[in-house]
């Protein structure tokens, strides 16, 4: 059989399954290995893991997305490739994310979010945020269970940074509905990490979110998402629109994961700990030190990467420019030079939130103290509202045999669904039903018109233009290379007229006049 350490974390569906083993095995060859037959370092080691996160000026986080596995879109060259890196920066999987920049870019795009975690900030949407959870709660315990995942995190979590971006309710179902359908960060499957396939969350989002920020930047309406659109950078400048669409968009994708997962890995414990939920029970108080333990134990992130651009060390072993990093963070919680008993779940461990299941240094994820709130708001409504919470053994089968499914993803520790079983608590009153809105659905896509339809650069869409193929010729004829430029894909639902406040150097009114008259032509 071949050993552990020696299979391939990236697309081996066991090690999915249990990471811890693998990691451990990798752990016994030193704290960062280099794998014989791969082209990266794996870091298991705490100590070495906080050396990787803060050392920004060696190691970019570039790679953050794609993983330490994909190639580079170059060959690195000397002992500082730093500019190669940025040459190159288009060239890799979400380099234009918030999660990928380095330095002045990654430093002044951070500062954006500024206002939107801010303590008051929280205390105002946890209203929102106990409201909405005692209403789901309540309604499947009256119904003597649910699945935890899809029924409860997921609407749960998206409606909850909807609330605080100030997403209008009636596009919120959308969301819910992309995210749902889409694989996971970081998917084993060949072909499902497509920033820009059009069905692809944050691009859907996306198009979303470019008309927002359109619209507030026009029209401020006091929310965080109005503050976030017109914010500036620290040296007073403006951020180009597209980038607070981007940001706005993976912040709340990424906000899908982190809290979603947290609340089924949580949940997990508190059903197959002995003790655990009537301890919590009768002092809830413990929650967020239960929270802190299980994102050592089983962080929604399982690892990151970087990319080393300059010659550096990384503890005692050297790592040249050009090197990849998979950073183990799931492990490096694990390390026993820095945990005692580190497999157990022990609720009063000592500097327990010095753990690195959000990450460390300059990328600290930024929802993290939105994470902790929703999520303890959420535990306290189950166990407030129940005697019991038990596993469905018709899913997951006995305790001490739990048959569970993972996301399939090489970033993300989450379950793929969790049944649960809710004993209702003494007193429990099932809240009277609520007239549920009915799901709405995307938008669907525009249908390829006829080349005699009637287009304008100011009333149709960018997705009707390139569906049609004499429009898309003439677009093309316009602007080269527009209708196969990524970028476009949050744009589609936007009219070029839309789009030229977020690009003026791209798209001048004369070029548009231009395109106006030959698209006149196609209704003649």
């Amino acid at each position: 059989m071949q050993p552990l350490e020696e299979r391939d974390y990236f697309t081996d569906y066991e090690i999915l399954k249990d990471p811890y083993a693998y990691f451990e095995a990798i752990r016994a060859k030193g704290p960062v290995y280099k794998l014989p037959d791969r082209d990266y370092v794996i870091v298991t080691g705490y100590d070495e893991t906080l050396e990787v996160l803060k050392k920004t000026e060696e190691f970019s986080a570039i790679i953050g997305v794609q993983g330490a596995a994909a190639p580079l879109p170059f060959t690195p060259e000397g002992s500082d490739i730093t500019a190669q890196v940025e040459a190159h920066r288009p060239d890799f999987l979400g380099g234009d994310l918030l999660v990928n920049y380095d330095d002045r870019q990654h430093t002044f795009s951070r500062a954006l979010l500024g206002p939107l975690f801010t303590p008051s900030r929280l205390r105002a949407n946890e209203r929102f945020i106990t409201d909405y959870s005692n209403e789901l709660v309540n309604d499947a315990v009256a119904r003597g269970g649910c699945e935890l995942i899809k029924e409860i995190s997921t609407p749960f979590v998206t409606m909850v940074i909807a609330d605080l971006l100030g997403v209008p309710m009636e596009d919120r179902k959308i969301f819910m509905d992309a995210i749902e359908a889409a694989p996971p960060p970081g998917s084993l499957e060949a072909g499902e990490n497509d920033f820009s396939a059009a069905d692809h969350p944050l691009v859907v989002m996306g198009t979303y979110f470019a008309g927002y920020v359109h619209e507030r930047r026009a029209n401020p309406s006091g929310d965080i998402l109005s503050e976030l659109a017109n914010a500036a950078y620290p040296d007073g400048s403006t951020p180009d629109a597209m980038e607070i669409v981007r940001i706005a968009t993976f912040l709340f994708g990424a906000g899908q994961d982190t809290s979603a997962k947290l609340l089924g890995n949580t949940m997990r414990y508190i059903v197959d700990q002995p003790g655990l939920q009537d301890q919590l029970r009768k002092a809830p108080s413990l929650i967020p030190q239960l929270l802190e333990e299980v994102l050592r134990l089983e962080g929604s992130t399982k690892q990151t990467a970087r990319l080393a651009r300059k010659d550096t060390t990384l503890g005692d072993v050297p790592i040249p420019a050009g090197t990849k990093v998979l950073v183990a963070l799931s492990a490096a919680n694990r390390d026993p030079r820095r945990w005692e008993c580190p497999r157990d779940l022990v609720l009063d461990r000592p500097r327990i939130k010095e753990h690195v299941a959000f990450g460390r240094g300059k990328h600290v994820c930024a929802g993290a103290p939105l994470a902790r709130v929703e999520v303890r708001v959420i535990l306290e409504k189950f166990l407030e509202q129940t005697s019991d919470i038990d596993l469905d053994e018709a899913h997951h089968g006995p305790r001490g045999a739990r048959n569970l499914d993972y996301e399939p993803s090489f970033i993300i520790r989450g379950l793929a669904n969790l049944h649960l079983k809710l004993t209702p608590a003494p007193g429990f009153v099932a809240a009277p039903a609520k007239e549920r809105p009915q799901a709405q659905k995307p938008a669907a896509q525009p249908a390829a018109a006829s080349s005699g339809a009637r287009y304008t650069t100011a009333e149709t869409k960018m997705g009707a233009l390139l569906a049609d193929p004499a429009a898309k010729a003439l677009v093309d004829k316009h602007f080269p290379g527009i209708s196969t430029d990524k970028r476009m894909g949050m744009a589609k639902a936007m009219t070029l007229r839309a789009i030229q406040k977020f690009a003026p150097g791209q798209f001048s009114a004369e070029a548009l006049d231009a395109l106006d008259a030959d698209l006149a032509q196609l209704g003649a």
